[in-house]
């Protein structure tokens, strides 16, 4: 069955509907701290806590780990969850992906909602089916295609992110608008994420479910057109992974613009991507989202990481480029040498 998503202005009740069309012995809420302390209250109505059992994980993609995990299956044990169970996924692309993750493994798999209040998890991660954890250092290596029975997006939650996380959000707006079509990456282009309008960035935010749910009903299991959402992730993830090792980690839409950057170069240059486009792109994300902390001694190790990246076949990295903004390119390699040229790119500022 695909995955209902609802877009909602009455979040109570949607919850309501879902929970009593879909019988259940225990419910339990699944929040990391920070969201447990903002988001939590805002659904206590449909969920209060005399019927759930609230499970609670640390903040941030640093508990995205096999440790976290088991901590929520034991706690689904103590809480006495069967199959009939039911998990609802309140909080970051984070939660929604452990989450789900935890979800479909216990017992073989229990139903989950998602209800994401990030802007990155309305965007990206709760839509599609994708579960997983990170591990030995590589994002998302561990987990599993799992479809939640619904996706519940409000985007009241986004008036408790702070800037930088709505920015990072916005980068895979941003690279479903590129997919898309232009008039979708001019709007995009043209929205100041900085001082957000909020009724018309719920509209947007319409649109690019609606962008990335088209293409993974037709590819659900990455086999061919969902590629195309990897976009800026090859090098994004690296980026990431990187950050992580030295202790500085940074949000994943931040590492997402940065691989668009220099996807967009590769793209340039491999695909006859208009020079003009990727320079208006690149500015935009440049004033937004800075410019990582990585030198060129960093190059060999992010070269190594790109190489670890699921969507490689025959020891070449794949990377998804475009020929124009919504004219896709899969499955296209670069040189090492044209790699840290893209790298070089993204570093000028």
């Amino acid at each position: 069955m695909p995955q209902q998503i609802i877009l909602s202005h009455h979040i109570n009740a949607e919850i309501e509907a879902i929970l009593h069309n879909n019988a259940h012995d225990k419910c339990f809420v699944l929040t990391d701290e920070t969201t447990h302390r903002l988001c939590r209250p805002l659904v206590s109505d449909s969920m209060p806590g005399s019927d759930t059992t609230d499970i609670v994980i640390g903040a941030t993609d640093v508990n995205k780990t096999l440790d976290t995990l088991a901590g929520v299956w034991r706690a689904l044990v103590e809480g006495g969850a069967s199959r009939r169970s039911l998990m609802v996924c309140l909080g970051g692309g984070m939660v929604t992906d452990l989450g789900g993750f935890a979800a479909s493994t216990f017992k073989r798999g229990i139903r989950f909602i998602h209800v994401p209040t990030t802007l990155l998890s309305m965007v990206d991660a709760a839509v599609g089916g994708k579960t997983g954890i990170n591990f030995c250092g590589l994002k998302n290596e561990i987990g599993a295609f799992s479809d939640s029975i619904a996706v519940i997006i409000d985007t009241q939650f986004l008036r408790t992110l702070d800037a930088p996380n709505l920015c990072s959000g916005y980068a895979e707006m941003l690279k479903h608008a590129l997919l898309r079509n232009e008039t979708m990456w001019a709007e995009h282009l043209n929205f100041d994420i900085a001082r957000p309008d909020l009724p018309r960035l719920q509209h947007m935010v319409g649109e690019s479910i609606e962008t990335k749910s088209d293409i993974v009903r037709q590819d659900p299991h990455e086999q061919g057109l969902r590629k195309a959402l990897n976009l800026g992730h090859t090098t994004g993830h690296a980026l990431e992974s990187l950050a992580m090792e030295k202790g500085q980690p940074v949000l994943h839409g931040y590492a997402v613009a940065w691989g668009i950057v220099c996807e967009l170069y590769l793209s340039t240059a491999l695909c006859g991507f208009p020079v003009e486009r990727m320079r208006q792109t690149v500015q935009y994300i440049r004033q937004h989202y800075g410019t990582p902390n990585v030198t060129c001694n960093d190059y060999d190790h992010l070269y190594a990481l790109m190489q670890h990246d699921k969507k490689n076949v025959g020891g070449e990295i794949n990377f998804t480029l475009l020929h124009d903004v919504g004219r896709i390119a899969l499955d296209r390699h670069a040189s090492r040498q044209l790699i840290d040229e893209a790298l070089d790119f993204l570093r000028e500022g």
